[in-house]
C-alpha cells in the first residue's frame, strides 16, 4: 500500500470552495408568481369578464341610440286653415300670404314651448340613465369576474387530478393508471388516451429491460466456453507457438472487456429497474475511503496526488450498498483512468440543506462542457484520448444509480482544466446514527 501517495487532509481551502463545487442546481428555486404563470384558470376568468364586459357595453350603447331616437322624434301638428270663399285671385293670393305667416309664428311658438318643457328635463333623464347604465355595467363586470374564476376552477378540476396523478406515475410504476370516472366527454378521452401511452410505455420499457438482462445472462455462457478453450490449448503438454500464446492473451483481454460490458448493462438494468438489493444505511465517507485503498496501486502507478475532505459529522445515507459502492468505484475509475501521469484527484463529501454531495474532482486539459454533459449517455465517451478500455457505460451507470436512489449527476467541465463531477444523493442522518 502506498499511504504516502493517499494524503488524507481536511484543510480549508478545499473546504472552502463546497458553495463553489456544488452543481446550479443545488440553489433552492423560487415558487413564480401566480401572475407571471398564466395559469389556464387566470386566463379563462379574464376571457369571461372581457366578453360580458363587451357585450354590455355594446348593449349600452344600442340602448342609448333606441332612447335617444324615440325622445327626438316629436310630431309638430300644422295648423288647420279652414278655406276662404271664393274671392278674386288678389284677395285670395293676399289671405294665403297673411295665412303662411301666421302658420310659420304658431310653430315658432310650438317649438319654444317644446324646447322649454321637454328640454333640461330630458337631459337630466339621458344623464342619470347613462351614469345608471355604467355603474350597472362595472358591478355586472366584477360580479362576472369572480363567477367566471370558480367556473374556471370547477371546469379545471379534473385537469389538476390527472396532472397530479400523472406526475405520481414515474418509470418504476408505469401498472398505475388514471382512470378518470364521469361521462364521455373531452376530459375522459384525454385520460383515455395517457392511459393508453402510459400501457405502452410500460410495455417498451418491460421489453427493454427483459432484452437487456437475458441477453447479459445468456452471452456469458458462450464466453465462459471461449475463456475455457483457451484454457485448454495453453494446458496442453507441448509448448504453444509464440502465435498462440500471444493471440490468447490478447483474446482473454477482449474477453475479460466484454465480461466488464455485461456486468456494466446488467448494473445499468438493476438500476434503472429500482432493484436495490441490499437497502441499508451508509456512510459515504467510509465507501470513497474504501475505494480509493483498493486503488492505491492504479494511482501509484500513475504518481497521481490525492486530497480528500470530508463533511462535519459525515454523510449518511440510505441506499443498496452494492450499487453505491459500484457508483463509487465508476467515478473513482473514471477519474484514475482519463488523468494524466502526476496529475491530482480531489474528492470530498459535502452537504447542502438535505443533500449528501460526493464531489470528484481532476486535473487536466480544458474540456468542452456540451461534450462533458452527454457522458451521462450510455456509451458516449469525450474524444480519442479519453475512450482508454472502457465502453463509455461508467458515467451513464452513475447517472442511472444515482436516479434510482432519487438523486442527481452533475457533471462540470473546471475551468482551468479538467473535470468535477458532483453526485447528490438524499441526506440521512448527520453524524455517526446512534
Amino acid at each position: 500500500m502506498r499511504r504516502g501517495i493517499l494524503e488524507a487532509s481536511t484543510e480549508a481551502p478545499l473546504t472552502g470552495q463546497a458553495s463553489q463545487a456544488l452543481p446550479v442546481n443545488a440553489r433552492k428555486k423560487l415558487p413564480m408568481p401566480l401572475l407571471r404563470r398564466r395559469t389556464v384558470r387566470l386566463r379563462l376568468t379574464v376571457l369571461y369578464g372581457g366578453i360580458f364586459l363587451l357585450t354590455g357595453a355594446v348593449l349600452l350603447v344600442i340602448a342609448g341610440l333606441v332612447t335617444v331616437g324615440s325622445s327626438t322624434h316629436v310630431a309638430v301638428p300644422a295648423p288647420g286653415q279652414n278655406p276662404q270663399p271664393a274671392q278674386t285671385a288678389q284677395a285670395q293670393a293676399q289671405a294665403q300670404a297673411h295665412a303662411l305667416a301666421q302658420a310659420q309664428a304658431q310653430v315658432r311658438r310650438l317649438q319654444h314651448q317644446l324646447a322649454a318643457a321637454t328640454g333640461q328635463p330630458h337631459q337630466s333623464l339621458w344623464h342619470a340613465l347613462l351614469i345608471g347604465s355604467l355603474v350597472a355595467l362595472a358591478i355586472m363586470a366584477a360580479v362576472s369576474v369572480l363567477v367566471g374564476w370558480f367556473v374556471a376552477n370547477r371546469v379545471l378540476r379534473p385537469l389538476r387530478k390527472m396532472t397530479a396523478a400523472t406526475r405520481r406515475i414515474s418509470a418504476d410504476n408505469l401498472h398505475e393508471r388514471l382512470a378518470v370516472p364521469g361521462p364521455v366527454d373531452e376530459v375522459k378521452d384525454l385520460a383515455d388516451t395517457i392511459d393508453e401511452l402510459l400501457e405502452r410505455l410500460e410495455g417498451a420499457f418491460a421489453a427493454q429491460r427483459h432484452f437487456v438482462a437475458n441477453a447479459s445472462h445468456e452471452l456469458r455462457t458462450p464466453l465462459a466456453t471461449m475463456r475455457a478453450s483457451l484454457d485448454v490449448a495453453e494446458a496442453k503438454p507441448e509448448p504453444a507457438p509464440p502465435q498462440t500464446t500471444l493471440l490468447a492473451s490478447r483474446l482473454r483481454a477482449q474477453l475479460d472487456q466484454v465480461d466488464g460490458l455485461l456486468e456494466g448493462l446488467l448494473a445499468l438494468a438493476r438500476a434503472q429497474h429500482g432493484d436495490l438489493p441490499g437497502y441499508t444505511m451508509l456512510s459515504l465517507d467510509a465507501v470513497l475511503a474504501d475505494g480509493l485503498a483498493a486503488r492505491a496501486d492504479a494511482i501509484g502507478a500513475k504518481a497521481l496526488t490525492t486530497r480528500s475532505a470530508s463533511a462535519p459529522g459525515g454523510a449518511w445515507i440510505q441506499g443498496s450498498q452494492a450499487l453505491i459502492c459500484r457508483l463509487v468505484d465508476n467515478v473513482l475509475d473514471n477519474a484514475v483512468t482519463h488523468n494524466e501521469a502526476g496529475g491530482w484527484i480531489a474528492v470530498s463529501t459535502q452537504l447542502s440543506g438535505p443533500t449528501a454531495w460526493l464531489v470528484v474532482e481532476t486535473g487536466g486539459a480544458v474540456l468542452d462542457q456540451q461534450q462533458v454533459q452527454q457522458l451521462a449517455q450510455p456509451f458516449r465517451r469525450l474524444g480519442a484520448e479519453r475512450t482508454g478500455s472502457g465502453a463509455g457505460l461508467g458515467l451513464s451507470i452513475v447517472a442511472a444509480i444515482a436516479e434510482a436512489h432519487g438523486g442527481t449527476l452533475d457533471l462540470h467541465a473546471r475551468p482551468a482544466g479538467g473535470l468535477r463531477v458532483s453526485i447528490g444523493l438524499p441526506l440521512a442522518y448527520q453524524g455517526v446514527p446512534a
